[in-house]
């Protein structure tokens, strides 16, 4: 959009994150849209080019759970956030140690690693989801829906933003309830 572009413009694959760097590397595709770790790990190591990078399109992560999980484990729920929690506020006092742990477990160059922590991660950002991430779900929505990938199309999305986001345990465990 903001180069003039729209969906009819291009040819959309659908690919698994892997899949697109494969097919970006082999040459069967000319761009591709990926996450990290396997985007720095294609410049990295393939010397592909990051064209565009957009940080207001950044969801910051969700933790996703069925309401059902929610109301008949919410102890378990609650938990799994304080991890989070715990885990965001070391990173950011220890970056270093954070792409080394990074590197190890995901099994990749130390150097990607270092430009996923500190170059495209995120972690200063209040571990309480709002307004943002719910303005960053509107913004790509119609994308989602112009392609045909959401069932019931406007309205579908629309409910579901309406209710998506329980801040309840984010905020007990930054300390706010």
């Amino acid at each position: 959009e903001e180069g003039g572009l729209s969906l009819s413009d291009v040819e959309v694959q659908n690919l698994q994150h892997a899949d697109g760097r494969a097919a970006l590397d082999g040459g069967s595709v000319d761009a591709w849209a990926g996450l990290d770790p396997i985007m720095a790990a294609a410049e990295v190591e393939s010397g592909d080019k990051l064209i565009y990078r957009n940080v207001d399109f950044n969801t910051y992560g969700f933790l996703n759970a069925t309401e059902d999980f929610i109301t008949n484990h919410a102890d378990l729920a609650q938990a799994v956030v304080d991890a989070y929690e715990q885990a965001r506020e070391w990173a950011l006092e220890n970056p270093d140690e954070t792409a080394a742990l990074l590197a190890d477990v995901a099994g990749i160059d130390i150097g990607v690693a270092t430009t996923v922590i500190q170059e495209r991660s995120n972690l200063d950002v209040s571990g309480v989801p709002g307004d943002d991430q719910i303005a960053v779900l509107e913004k790509i929505a119609p994308v989602l829906v112009e392609s045909g990938d959401v069932q019931g199309g406007k309205d579908s999305v629309d409910k579901a933003l309406s209710s998506i986001v329980n801040d309840t345990f984010a905020k007990k465990a930054v300390g706010g309830e």
